[in-house]
């Protein structure tokens, strides 16, 4: 954790009020620091498409309410001292970031996905959300397809390498495995692996609090909105590093198409 998330964890364990900044400088004179440090790596599999869909949700990850918009992705964990791989397919709802369902496997293929979408929707049996995922080969199938409209779900993907599209679920796909690494840091073997995968989602659901939910954890904003008639709306923070981003690429293609209108 961070200073304003090790802030919150410190309040609700001790139930105490303490004010971040004390936290920071408790931290700085114990050199605590956050041990996360992602590397991303990529290696895609180039397959043709048997069905695909818009990207209509266009980054409005806003919700009102559980169960109105969902996003999926299949990430790979190596497993120790093996050549082999584990395949963890989640599903999160945008409202409040909550792991509502994931399986594991060892094979990155349809009933990877299939049983993940099954399965929440057990869990939630009135739902009828759109759910978004990327381009990958299981989410492009006709068999995907036809299973979510049997289901009533509205599909929707991410434009070709645009991850950001589906930057919520990649997002905390990253975070869990910031997390194992923290809190599993000696694992040897798939079994192990398995118990840390299913052991660190249960803490993201359950321990840990967000600045975006005032210190609540996922499982608590969900638990309360499923019994309110008028959830509470948490609006997403404008990311500052993100909007500068965009900004500078509006300026590139702003400044490229008056270079192309000077040559004419």
């Amino acid at each position: 954790f961070g200073s304003i998330k090790m802030t919150y964890a410190v309040n609700r364990k001790l139930n105490t009020n303490y004010n971040h900044k004390r936290i920071y400088r408790l931290m700085c004179i114990n050199d605590i620091r956050s041990n996360f440090r992602r590397k991303k790596k990529y290696n895609y599999k180039k397959s043709k498409p048997e069905v695909t869909a818009e990207n209509i949700l266009n980054r409005d990850f806003s919700t009102t309410r559980p169960n109105e918009k969902w996003c999926t992705d299949v990430t790979e964990l190596p497993i120790p001292h093996s050549d082999n791989k584990l395949y963890l397919s989640p599903i999160l709802d945008l409202y409040d970031d909550c792991i509502i369902h994931h399986e594991i496997s060892r094979r990155s293929d349809n009933p990877l996905v299939f049983n993940t979408l099954d399965n929440a929707l057990i869990k939630e049996n009135k739902a009828t959300p759109i759910l978004h995922d990327d381009r990958g080969f299981q989410y492009t199938t006709q068999a995907f397809k036809d299973k979510l409209e049997r289901y009533g779900i509205t599909h929707l993907m991410s434009r070709v390498s645009k991850c950001i599209d589906n930057g919520p679920c990649e997002n905390v796909q990253g975070i869990i495995k910031d997390m194992m690494a923290v809190l599993y840091p000696n694992i040897q073997n798939e079994e192990e692996l398995i118990k840390a995968i299913n052991g660190t989602i249960r803490y993201y659901n359950e321990e840990n609090p967000k600045k975006r939910f005032n210190g609540k954890t996922p499982s608590e904003v969900r638990k309360e909105a499923m019994i309110s008639e008028a959830p509470i709306i948490y609006p997403i923070p404008k990311n500052p590093k993100i909007e500068k981003f965009w900004t500078k690429i509006k300026e590139a293609k702003e400044k490229e198409r008056q270079s192309i209108l000077q040559n004419i």
